[in-house]
């Protein structure tokens, strides 16, 4: 078989693969970029006894335990603590100021993966005197990432790295105020947690999730096509309340999409937007 038919038949297979995630489980891959996809399941391929993404159809069909495995490859879960502490320092100095004039907040992080942005954004909301009058909604489409992130147990091994982030990040306090070691993991404190409500959302499938006044979803679009990009951001946009805040991933933009009219750019470097108030 010559190579381009090799290939023309692999990507019909991987077509095939992720229809059939979706009419068995509701998944929907379907939008997500072909380069992201093919390289999960690669991953996935190279672990198995496999030969081939149609076998990997099959197996999945008939294997639920193996698609949790798959559905863990195909999850967004590269993230920690107060991650590029820069745009922490954008939100401390110029999103809460905004945020406070306000007797009530809800906050919706999207894509939540093991939960380190959402308690990164708690302790901040903490330090800020906000937290007693915020709501905050973490979800994710995958349970077993949302066991984890209500869990909050993470490696001790990271602490250092998160550490040096937060105090990078204008931490006010001791980081080890806010978790507990224990032999080789630390605890996130019962107390951050109160606000915190995680849930399992879709944001393929899955509508509009609330009034929001500001919105994370950090690194995840980036993984969209085109046309599931401009779908997921006007669901945040439907989201958002008048004057609310958006936040992307360092590598993600508004630019190009559909809803550029629809923001004003309030920090270009970090990626912060904000819903324009009609008149």
């Amino acid at each position: 078989m010559n190579t381009e038919l090799a290939l023309e038949n692999e990507r019909l297979e991987i077509k095939l693969l992720l229809q059939a995630i979706f009419l068995k489980y509701g998944f929907d891959f379907r939008d997500y970029t072909s380069t992201h996809i093919k390289r999960r399941l690669d991953n996935r391929l190279g672990l198995s006894d496999l030969a081939n993404f149609g076998q990997m159809q099959h197996r999945l069909i008939h294997d639920e335990a193996f698609f949790n495995e798959l559905l863990l490859d195909l999850s967004i879960n590269v993230t920690e603590m107060f991650r590029d502490p820069w745009f922490y320092n954008k939100i401390r100095n110029e999103v809460i100021p905004h945020l406070q004039t306000y007797p009530f907040i809800k906050v919706w992080h999207a894509g939540c993966s093991a939960g380190q942005e959402v308690y990164s954004m708690c302790i901040v909301l903490e330090e800020e005197g906000m937290k007693s009058r915020t709501q905050i909604y973490a979800t994710d489409f995958n349970e077993l990432i949302l066991e984890k992130a209500r869990a909050g147990i993470y490696p001790i091994e990271v602490i250092r790295d998160y550490t040096a982030n937060y105090q990078q990040a204008g931490g006010k306090r001791s980081f080890s105020d806010y978790y507990s070691a224990q032999y080789e993991h630390v605890i996130i404190n019962q107390e951050l947690k109160e606000k915190v409500l995680f849930s399992s959302h879709n944001l393929v499938t899955d509508g509009v999730f609330g009034e929001m006044n500001i919105i994370f979803c950090r690194n995840v679009l980036i993984y969209f096509n085109k046309d599931l990009q401009n779908k997921v951001l006007k669901l945040f946009y439907d989201t958002l309340c008048p004057g609310g805040f958006l936040c992307l991933g360092s590598k993600e933009s508004l630019k190009f999409t559909d809803l550029t009219d629809d923001f004003e750019v309030v920090a270009e470097r970090e990626k912060i937007y904000r819903k324009k108030r009609r008149t």
